[in-house]
């Protein structure tokens, strides 16, 4: 048995089920654009470029290598692999990646973060989700 076939289990050794994000709207905000003003989507969202304004996204946020964003994010799921300068919101869990840098502080129930990320700010974890992340509320069943 391989080590990434055992599902991943909460504290009372649950099961964790993995959101689908194939009936979701998908939108890309490429590594040649930057957005100026507030971003605002019920979907999932992948930032490779620039973003400078709020970002509310519904379902979940990707921040790739070398994407920037000036502006805090609200989201119910957040990966940060880019640079974040501003607060991040999430209402069930926040990944950093080895090549995150955030300067903000980090509102959210779970947080994974991989050696090598960096963070300025202060990190919040509630066993419940925060009550104003922002976030928009999905069409998900």
């Amino acid at each position: 048995m391989g080590i990434f076939s055992n599902p991943a289990r909460d504290e009372q050794g649950q099961e964790l089920r993995r959101r689908r994000t194939d009936q979701i709207p998908f939108s890309i905000i490429a590594n040649d654009m930057t957005v100026t003003g507030d971003l605002e989507t019920s979907g999932v969202v992948r930032i490779e470029g620039r973003v400078k304004g709020t970002v509310r996204v519904g379902a979940q946020i990707l921040v790739a290598p070398g994407a920037v964003i000036e502006g805090d994010l609200h989201s119910v799921e957040a990966v940060i692999a880019g640079q974040v300068t501003g607060s991040i919101n999430a209402s069930e869990r926040v990944e950093l990646q080895a090549t995150a840098v955030v300067a903000g502080d980090i509102h959210a129930p779970r947080i994974a973060v991989v050696e090598g990320a960096r963070v300025t700010g202060e990190v919040k974890m509630d066993a419940a989700a925060p009550a104003d992340t922002g976030a928009l509320t999905s069409s998900r069943s």
